[in-house]
């Protein structure tokens, strides 16, 4: 299957072009190269309110991101085996193409977790992993909404917002201050629910490569090769912070 852009998303704010993307990368790292050396001098901000209101934001949006995929990919009877990309401009076809922009949208949205680590002085938190993570999803969900906003991809969208209302809402509790570490024992179990997240992803995509399926086994591929790199990351993280951290 040939990629070309998808005319109903590609006039979209953000997805006309590669440039406007690559220029938020672009100035992503550059707040992550220069902007530990602007607060090696000043004090850490505290930035409690704003953080309460970001992650609250967050895991509202990745509720609304949720229910869409699924409601969409219900109402449309889609396959999670097997599943092409709508590029008609019928309802629910535009519908999923929506939800899969505001998901890429809500990757540059993000981009400022690693900028709230900074102005903290929590310079611990980013690593490679996290630069990584943060960098690659930016472009991979840009040329997603650009060639194939639907389809397969509805699945990693959907499964990701869904993990990432986990996520956001430990962070909001985090965020409340020292009072609440007491609440925040579950966060070993939501690591593991982010590798299970990508050992399904992996396999939901690696399924659609040994078999016929109308959707591009370039994405599919990219996909599956991208979900590998993270586990092994992750599965890093994973036993440097619980296993050889407790020893």
């Amino acid at each position: 299957v040939l990629c070309f852009p998808d005319p109903r998303t590609d006039p979209w704010p953000l997805v006309y072009s590669p440039l406007p993307v690559t220029l938020v990368f672009a100035s992503y790292l550059f707040v992550v190269a220069l902007g530990p050396i602007y607060m090696r001098q000043r004090r850490p901000l505290e930035l409690r309110g704003l953080l309460v209101f970001y992650n609250l934001s967050m895991m509202a949006l990745s509720s609304y991101m949720f229910c869409e995929f699924l409601v969409t990919s219900v109402l449309g009877n889609y396959s999670y085996l097997c599943q092409p990309v709508d590029y008609s401009r019928s309802e629910l076809g535009m519908r999923m193409a929506r939800v899969c922009w505001w998901f890429f949208f809500s990757k540059v949205i993000e981009l400022l977790d690693t900028v709230f680590f900074i102005l903290r002085k929590k310079q611990e938190q980013v690593t490679f992993l996290h630069v990584y993570h943060h960098s690659t999803m930016l472009f991979n969900w840009w040329s997603g909404v650009k060639y194939v906003p639907g389809g397969q991809a509805f699945f990693i969208g959907m499964l990701n917002s869904l993990v990432h209302i986990f996520m956001y809402g430990y962070y909001a509790l985090a965020s409340l201050g020292p009072r609440m570490h007491h609440y925040l024992w579950w966060k070993r179990y939501l690591t593991i629910l982010q590798l299970c997240q990508f050992v399904a992803i992996a396999a939901h995509s690696s399924y659609n490569l040994f078999t016929e399926c109308p959707f591009p086994d370039g994405f599919n591929t990219a996909v599956f090769l991208y979900i590998l790199s993270l586990m092994a990351l992750f599965l890093h993280f994973y036993y440097r912070t619980y296993i050889r951290g407790k020893q």
